[in-house]
C-alpha cells in the first residue's frame, strides 16, 4: 500500500515545546483566528496535512494542523477555532506574545502521488484550514496536475474561511472553485446547499482524480459516498482525521481510531482504510 509517511519531529525532541513569537493575529470568523508564528530557535518545517502541538503556557496544548505550506523564513501559520480553554488562550495571543510548538507530527496529503492526474479538494467548515496548504502547493506547481477543483461548504457566509483568497482563486482560469453555504444570509447570492451538490458540476475525471477531504465526520461520510457514486475509487480518496489528540506521539491513546493511532498513523489516511470505522457510532 502506498502511503505518505509521517516525518520525525525536529531536533528539539518530540516532547519539548519550542518557543515561538506571534508575528500576526488575523480574525477569520466570529470564533476563529489565524496566527503566524516565528521560531525563537531553529525553524520548524511542516508539510501540507501535518500538525503541531500548540502550547499556551500555563494553560495546556492542542493539536492544530498547519494552514499554510512551508513559509519563507520558517514562519508557521495555524488557523484556530475558539472551542475551549487552550484554544481560547491561543486565539487571544497578541503579536509579540510567545507560545510553545511541538512537532511537526503526522502524515501529509499525498500530493506527490497525485501528480499527473486531476486533484479534487473538498472542505467543510474549518476543514478548509488543513486543506489550504494542499491548495497552495497545487497552485505553486500547477503544471504537475490536470484539472484542479476546490469545493467549499460552510454553514453560512459569515463562517467561510479566507474569503479574499477564495475570491482570488475563483478569478483564475486554471482552477475550478465552487462555494456553497447551508443557509443564505444577508447579501449572499451564491449556491445554497451541502457540498455534495457541487460534485456533479465539478471539473474532474473520477478515473484519474485524487481527492483530499476534510470537515465534520458527517460531511466526510456523505461526500465520500457521493464521490464513490461518481466513480472515484475509494483508495483515491484521502481524509484528515484530526480528533481527540493529546500528546502528538501516540503514547496516551486518546487518538485511537480502531487500529490506528491518529497522531502517528494520521491525521491523513486513505478513506478505504477508515471508512468502516467512521460507520461505528461513538468509536
Amino acid at each position: 500500500m502506498a502511503t505518505t509517511l509521517a516525518s520525525e519531529p525536529g531536533q528539539h525532541g518530540a516532547m519539548t515545546p519550542v518557543p515561538h513569537r506571534v508575528v500576526s493575529r488575523i480574525q477569520e470568523t466570529a470564533d476563529t483566528w489565524t496566527l503566524t508564528l516565528e521560531s525563537l530557535a531553529e525553524p520548524v518545517v511542516i508539510g501540507p496535512g501535518q500538525f503541531n502541538m500548540l502550547y499556551a503556557f500555563g494553560v495546556g496544548e492542542v493539536p492544530i494542523s498547519t494552514s499554510a505550506g512551508p513559509r519563507l523564513g520558517g514562519l508557521l501559520e495555524h488557523t484556530i477555532r475558539d472551542v475551549g480553554a487552550v484554544t481560547s488562550a491561543l486565539c487571544a495571543a497578541e503579536p509579540g506574545d510567545v507560545i510553545g510548538v511541538r512537532g511537526p507530527f503526522g502524515t501529509q496529503w499525498p500530493l506527490q502521488q497525485a501528480a499527473g492526474g486531476d486533484l479534487l479538494i473538498a472542505a467543510g467548515g474549518i476543514g478548509l484550514a488543513p486543506l489550504r496548504p494542499a491548495m497552495h502547493h497545487a497552485l505553486a506547481h500547477r503544471a504537475r496536475f490536470g484539472d484542479v477543483c476546490l469545493l467549499v461548504g460552510a454553514r453560512n457566509p459569515a463562517e467561510l474561511l479566507y474569503p479574499a483568497e477564495l475570491e482570488e482563486w475563483r478569478g483564475r482560469f486554471d482552477v475550478d472553485v465552487r462555494v456553497t453555504v447551508d443557509t443564505a444570509v444577508g447579501e449572499w447570492r451564491g449556491r445554497v446547499g451541502v457540498v455534495t451538490r457541487l460534485i456533479p458540476h465539478a471539473d474532474f475525471d473520477p478515473q484519474t482524480a485524487t481527492v483530499l477531504l476534510c470537515g465534520p465526520e458527517a460531511m466526510i461520510r456523505f461526500t465520500a459516498y457521493a464521490l464513490l457514486d461518481a466513480g472515484v475509487a475509494p483508495e483515491r480518496i484521502w481524509v484528515s482525521q484530526e480528533r481527540n489528540m493529546q500528546c502528538g506521539v501516540g503514547h496516551c491513546g486518546h487518538c485511537q481510531l480502531g487500529p490506528f493511532l491518529l497522531c502517528r498513523d494520521g491525521p491523513v489516511l486513505r478513506y478505504d482504510l477508515v471508512a468502516p470505522l467512521l460507520e461505528v457510532r461513538e468509536l
